[in-house]
């Protein structure tokens, strides 16, 4: 576990390329990313348990946890490079490798990843939507801060409003979009 601990270790130091590639100097790294997605899922996940939805939140946690691990060994591969690479693919390898270092757990943990990757699972959608949503509320941090070019980023939008939970969280979205345009 310990090989597993320092290689999920190097997200601390790894930026998100796309923020870099549009001229933000010191973006959030990856963990940075993947914090706030697992926070979000936990209040979203809560959310819709109140509602008497049948959702798993410990299941959505770990599928939160585990969404971006692969990127510790392929790296942050933006849009522009994703033309020539199948991160998908790339990261499923990626992602099985680091697993295997858990031992029984292994399956259990890919089988978390995949429902997150191919949207499968309730919790992995509920996940992918939650991964959405980080990425509008760190576009509108940046652009506050000054950055601008972030347009490919609030494209999340229409994940987000064509996402299953939209009529839950339909507010919420409203909320984020009213931010850009204040």
């Amino acid at each position: 576990m310990l090989r597993l601990f320092i290689e999920a270790g190097k997200l601390k130091r790894l930026p998100r390329m796309g923020w870099l590639l549009r001229g933000v100097p010191n973006p959030e790294s990856v963990a940075d990313h993947s914090f706030r997605v697992a926070f979000i899922t936990l209040f979203l996940a809560e959310d819709l348990r109140s509602r008497g939805i049948d959702v798993n939140v410990e299941k959505a946690l770990k599928i939160a946890l585990l969404h971006d691990l692969g990127e510790s060994k392929i790296t942050d591969l933006p849009l522009d490079a994703q033309r020539y690479v199948d991160k998908r693919k790339a990261e499923k390898k990626a992602v099985m490798e680091l697993l295997l270092e858990v031992g029984e757990k292994s399956l259990e943990y890919f089988k978390l990843f995949e429902e997150y990757e191919e949207e499968s699972s309730l919790e992995g959608r509920l996940v992918k939507f939650a991964d959405k949503l980080e990425m509008t509320l760190q576009a509108y941090e940046y652009e506050v801060a000054g950055f601008g070019n972030l347009d490919e980023f609030w494209s999340a939008l229409e994940y987000l409003k064509k996402s299953e939970f939209h009529k839950y969280f339909q507010e919420l979205i409203e909320e984020v979009e009213k931010l850009r345009k204040n």
